[in-house]
């Protein structure tokens, strides 16, 4: 054991010793070998460690020692300090290993040095082990100012949120023309300006004459070919992150950045896209900007040879190549990565661009789950290629901060940086919340290396449509979730009886659940084609066109059914049923065939049988082997010699070929062997004698009738086992049929094209290859490949795509595999402008792809913005794909599209977050009767107790048949099971899970759910932790206060952090706070309680004052502090008049509002005897705020260190606000630092600052 760091913890047992320890003699010595502490009882001078096993003796020092404690047992231990023990720190036992370490006072959490358990000191308990000093009297318990609490918390809540969207134009840069389309930038990031352009580029002419780039394209060429010049601290070149929304014209930059980088002599680029029809685009892209004579090569097109070879011939150029095919290698091992290396050669600095590299994502991927090889073949190829002048493209890249970790050539961790990997930048910024993602924006853009434009939303219009289910569609989803629920409990039986060494079940029941989840979303999916259709056509009657969305083709399922059933059908394929048919018929449980012994198998079975059971008979070398007729030969002699010389064979071998019949030796070698039971007989004396030639195999009548038993026993038995069988294949036949006989849903693809007019109206993007159409008769349909004569299948999708960006076809259909980096917006090149309708019929798993898909058709160029139709049904569970969507949206919203309220808010379906999580639990524990349910379940009433009974009842019956409560067993007539810790939080497996229940109790669970789910954010809410991302700090005056302070600079990019310092205004005059009132009262729109009140207790000898007047939106009251403004929260009538009583008389009210207005610009609400002293700020009117604002990642850790030691619960948050003066409308967006954490932070600063310099 190696001597721990902390001084070493007292042994964890004492050694087995002669004299108990509890008799209070003893001394404690450190042992000479492990170095732990052990206790010697009193009286031993030798003794042997119990954990080395060294034997020692007691220095002499200490011999005396023992010797009169031995005469003193009585005296405390405690008063002989042992050594090691540290009389300034307190001694405390280690809850794992008991040891006894020494805690410092104050340090709450800390790890055992000895068995590594994470530990906390509980201040309630320490008092047991150790007797405190008398203590003075405490002073008297203070009040508690309940208004003061209400104003904190809505200080900590932070102001209201402002706009969040800015008109962009490059701050630094004149080149080029504007964009064609509006561009917004991020409130928050175009605070932040970037650093000074130094570069020149060399195209600089070109682009002015040919205006084919637009000035912010042009400014990112600067910003990037500027920051391909710089290094980052461990030697490789630092790269660039183009963040540009989907449709700002990312394509057309990286041209000009590969014509740029062509001029300046590096005329090789490796280009790694999502799709290989995307190359056409790459080609447009450079002839858009005039690179005509660089070529593009498709990798996937060439052989695995080197590239530079004579014969492949490729020396310059673009190398245009998937991720898929950066993890492809050839039959003889050759890989693409190492072919593209060699081609690259050493030194190699030119471009290697990661176009729509989010497909990277999952380097780091969630516990429990691998790497991608994608994301890891990323990580190599910039490995191997360090000087590489590296970008990243995407416009989602950064929508979860674990999926940048791939971006190592930003610099953000790793060495020189302080975080030391990019799992310490990940904690960082999770515990940050939105608001650290939203300065990691800030803080690239200060840097030089990120820009993140998006088209502006103006004029785009988001609806969300409920597609309820018709009363039909309600009938099969109710037959199709019994349907499943009784296949679970036959698969149960049927699996029962099986034999039970098959490891049958969790593989069963890992693709029952898969196929049940893939069924209900396709039967959500077919619920909203008639929505769609709808919809659809309404939009073509208006004269616009369509874009529908959806990310499942079934193509599996409609060509598994045409190898089935033939090219021709009846009708169009039902996804559901031909996904059930394939579970059934590929995973019932069946027993085992029996095969039908034949009687040969039948005596060899039996042969081995008898061999196996008699020990004593071994054949080998006594026995001739064949025992057959031969005519004796020459070679006899030889042969039998070789027999008998056998090793085996000790005695002659004479005396065991006896006939058994005769017993007698003539005629040796006519002797017969049973090959049953080995006894030895002539063919003459057997009754009736053998005349023939025998088989090897031959046995004696005696075995033959014993063998004829065994054949019939066996065949009874195998006939059971057949009766099985049959039986359990009926059952799996009338399952199929059951299956068949179900009315289920068509392919939804199939359907909706069909329903608009059929493949020549319908413009179809996806990845399928064929698809079924109705015959010319309306009788039938058939199947046919997508692509004509004329057109090859990988061309299919770009000349669909331009049937209707020509106006031919009206309707687009795309999947997400069809449509990664398509352009359908209403394009001012191309014939059909018509205003595009987008229809999005199934929700993406995430919001990456969902705002891809929605990039579609919002881009730049565009004649008119388009229509978003986001289709939901009303099933409670299918909202949970929404929720996805919006949980990505909401970080999305960090880096790409600003802040929360940026893009469409979907936030109101956010169900798998750390509050849906214990949400789950509450809800879990409710309806297991573990715990009360802290909300009354939908349908019931707290007056009828019965019927909340009967719905836990129904709730708990329906997490049985889906699989969430096991082991269930009803008894007295109760049902009880439990449900394991795993899926306690899973809110995901509940969503799923949820959609396989009828409609109606489907919809009352999740409406249960989410009672709980509001219910928690509301508490947090109050309690002021919830993570609101970046605040907007309002007030009625904000000014600078003297000039911002530079505490830090950045070595690499110069950007800098500055402190500022404003002071805050935010009381409201008694004038201001009479002409509101008034106004509400002019219009006879107020109600009879809006009004000024005074609250009912008194503090330090005040009433505090309000004004408070009805909001019409909410019904709640607004509230107005003379020292603080208008509170965000609003308040219930209730709970107004519980606490305020109103004033009649304005003269009182005035008196009072201007007494608390002028009281609050000195001191906080707590009075001036508060704790925090000057440094508190609630209810204080005119406050001071320090913000730190540009480069905040380099100084992170610094940051967190001193916000950690701060007193109030809420001034330990990162918090990200945004203030504007009032004078001069500058805007600044950083960290807010409370100001008792001030000091700390510029002390420790100045320490990062001497290191630096």
């Amino acid at each position: 054991m190696t001597q721990p760091s902390v001084p070493p913890p007292l042994a964890s047992q004492p050694p087995p010793t002669p004299a108990p320890q509890s008799q209070g003699g003893g001394v404690q010595v450190r042992c000479a070998g492990c170095r732990m502490i052990l206790t010697v009882a009193p009286g031993l001078i030798d003794f042997v460690c119990p954990s080395c096993q060294m034997h020692q003796m007691l220095p002499p020092e200490l011999m005396s020692r023992v010797h009169n404690n031995h005469q003193q047992k009585n005296i405390q231990q405690s008063q002989v300090p042992a050594h090691g023990i540290d009389p300034s720190k307190i001694q405390l036992p280690c809850a794992n290993c008991k040891a006894i370490l020494n805690v410092p006072h104050g340090l709450a959490r800390f790890a055992c040095p000895q068995c590594g358990v994470d530990l906390a000191v509980d201040l309630t308990k320490v008092k047991q082990f150790f007797s405190l000093p008398p203590t003075r009297p405490l002073p008297p318990p203070e009040e508690v100012n309940e208004v003061a609490i209400e104003v904190e918390r809505d200080e900590d809540e932070g102001g209201i949120v402002g706009e969040t969207f800015i008109d962009y134009r490059p701050p630094k840069l004149s080149i080029g023309p504007a964009h064609p389309d509006a561009i917004v930038e991020t409130s928050s990031l175009s605070a932040v300006q970037p650093p000074e352009p130094t570069y020149d580029l060399k195209i600089k002419e070109d682009l002015e004459t040919k205006k084919a780039l637009s000035c912010l394209q042009i400014e990112t060429l600067v910003y990037a070919s500027q920051r391909h010049h710089q290094h980052l601290p461990n030697g490789a070149r630092a790269g660039f992150f183009i963040g540009d929304g989907a449709g700002v014209g990312k394509g057309r930059t990286i041209a000009g950045l590969i014509w740029e980088n062509w001029l300046q002599g590096r005329r090789k680029t490796l280009w790694i896209s999502v799709g290989s029809d995307l190359k056409f685009d790459a080609r447009r892209d450079l002839d858009d900007v005039g690179a005509t004579y660089i070529e593009v090569h498709a990798l996937n097109k060439l052989p695995y040879s080197k590239l530079d070879s004579k014969s492949v011939g490729i020396r310059e150029g673009v190398v245009f190549l998937t991720y898929s095919s950066l993890i492809a290698s050839s039959e003889k091992g050759r890989s693409r990565l190492q072919q593209l290396v060699q081609w690259c050669g050493s030194g190699f600095d030119g471009l290697v661009i990661f176009d729509e590299c989010h497909k990277a994502k999952n380097l780091v991927p969630e516990a429990g789950s691998q790497p991608t090889r994608t994301g890891e073949a990323v990580l190599e190829i910039q490995a191997r290629l360090p000087e590489a002048r590296v970008v990243y493209c995407s416009a989602t890249g950064a929508s979860e901060p674990r999926n940048m970790g791939y971006m190592v050539r930003l610099g953000l961790w790793g060495a020189g940086t302080c975080f030391d990997d990019f799992q310490k930048f990940l904690g960082a910024l999770e515990k940050g919340g939105v608001g650290a993602l939203e300065l990691v924006a800030m803080d690239m853009k200060a840097r030089g290396m990120y820009v993140c434009r998006t088209l502006s939303y103006k004029g785009v219009e988001f609806e969300v449509v409920e597609a309820p289910l018709e009363a039909e569609m309600i009938e099969m989803y109710k037959k199709a979730a019994e349907f499943w629920a009784e296949l679970r409990v036959e698969l149960l039986s049927a699996s029962a009886f099986l034999a039970s060494d098959k490891p049958i079940s969790s593989q069963l029941w890992r693709l029952y659940w898969s196929s049940h989840q893939r069924f209900f979303r396709h039967m959500c999916m077919s619920a909203k084609v008639p929505a769609t259709v709808r919809l659809a056509k309404q939009a073509l009657m208006e004269d616009k066109c369509v874009v529908i969305g959806l990310q499942s083709t079934g193509e599996a399922r409609t060509e598994e059914a045409v190898t089935k059933y033939g090219l021709e059908l009846d009708d169009f394929i039902s996804g559901p049923r031909e996904l059930l048919l394939k579970f059934v018929e590929e995973n019932y449980p069946l027993p085992e065939k029996p095969e039908p012994l034949t009687a040969e198998e039948g005596v060899k079975e039996l042969q081995r049988k008898r061999h196996l059971a008699t020990p004593g008979v071994s054949l080998k070398g006594r026995v001739r082997k064949l025992a057959r007729w031969k005519p004796t030969s020459d070679g006899e002699s030889d042969e039998e010699s070789e027999t008998d010389s056998a090793p085996e064979s000790t005695e002659s071998d004479d005396e065991f070929q006896i006939c058994e019949i005769c017993n007698t030796e003539e005629e040796r070698k006519k002797l017969l062997q049973c090959s049953c039971c080995g006894q030895l007989v002539h063919p003459a004396c057997l009754v009736p004698p053998i005349t023939d030639l025998v088989s090897e195999d031959w046995s004696c009548y005696s075995c033959k009738e014993k063998t004829d038993e065994f054949f019939q026993a066996r065949q009874v038995y195998l006939a059971e086992l057949l009766k099985r069988y049959e039986a359990g294949l009926e059952r799996k036949s009338k399952i199929l049929e059951i299956i068949r006989s179900l009315d289920l849903p068509n392919n939804p693809l199939d359907d909706i094209i069909d329903q608009l007019g059929g493949p020549d109206k319908v413009a179809e993007m996806t990845g399928r290859r064929g698809m079924l159409v109705r015959a010319s008769n309306g009788k039938g349909v058939t199947y046919q490949a997508r692509n004509t004569k004329d057109v090859t299948m990988e061309m299919v999708n770009m000349h669909e795509k331009q049937l209707f960006m020509d106006g031919k076809k009206l309707v687009a259909i795309i999947s997400e595999a069809g449509s990664a980096g398509v352009s359908l917006q209403a394009d001012r090149r191309a014939v059909n402008q018509k205003r595009r309708v987008h229809l999005t019929l199934e929700l993406p798993w995430s919001a990456d792809r969902a705002i891809q898909q929605f990039g579609r058709t919002h881009r730049s160029n565009q004649a008119s913005a388009p229509e978003y139709r986001l289709l939901f049904t009303n099933l409670g569970g299918e909202r949970r794909f929404a929720s996805i969507v919006a949980k990505r949206l909401e970080s999305l919203g960090a880096l790409t599209q600003g802040d929360r309220r940026a893009g469409p808010s979907l936030s109101a379906y956010n169900y798998d977050s750390a509050y849906g999580k214990k949400a789950l639990m509450v809800m879990y524990r409710g309806i297991m009767e573990q715990d009360t349910l802290p909300v009354v379940p939908p349908g019931c009433s707290s007056e009828k107790p019965e019927t909340v009974h009967d719905f836990i009842i129904k709730a708990k019956a329906a997490l049985v048949a889906v699989g969430i409560v096991r082991d269930s067993i009803i008894g007295n007539g109760k049902l009880s099971g439990r449900i394991i810790d795993s899926d306690m939080h899973d809110v995901g497996r509940f969503l799923n899970r949820l959609l396989g229940l009828p409609p109606d109790i489907q919809n009352r669970l999740f409406e249960l759910f989410v009672s709980i789910l509001d219910l928690l954010i509301q508490n947090a809410r109050i309690e002021g932790n919830l993570d609101s991302g970046i605040v907007d700090m309002k007030a009625n005056i904000i000014e600078l206060q003297g000039t911002p302070k530079t505490v830090h600079v950045d070595q690499m990019s110069g950007a800098s952090t500055v402190l500022f310092t404003f002071t805050l205004d935010r009381g409201i005059t008694w004038e201001s706070a009479s002409a509101i009132l008034e106004e509400k009262q002019k219009d006879h729109l107020g109600s009879s309680n809006d009004g000024f009140y005074e609250s009912k207790r008194e503090w330090l000898g005040r009433r505090h004052f309000v004004l408070a007047f009805e909001s019409p939106a909410s019904g709640m009251f607004k509230i107005v502090r003379p020292a603080v403004g208008e509170s965000v929260r609003e308040m219930p009538l209730s709970e107004l008049r519980n606490k305020y009583r109103k004033l009649s008389s304005i003269e009182k009210a005035r008196s009072g509002w201007e007494d608390e207005y002028e009281v609050s610009s000195k001191q906080c609400m707590h009075g001036p005897n508060c704790k925090l002293g000057n440094f508190c700020t609630v209810g204080r009117r005119l406050q001071e705020v320090s913000v730190l604002g540009g480069l905040i990642v380099p100084i992170w850790g610094t940051i967190e260190k001193a916000l950690s030691k701060q007193a109030r619960q809420s001034h330990k948050r990162i918090r990200v606000v945004r203030l504007e003066t009032t004078t001069d409308n500058q805007r600044i967006v950083g960290l807010l630092v409370p100001n008792s954490a001030v000091e700390t932070v510029l002390q420790d600063l100045a320490w990062v600052q001497d290191i630096d310099d």
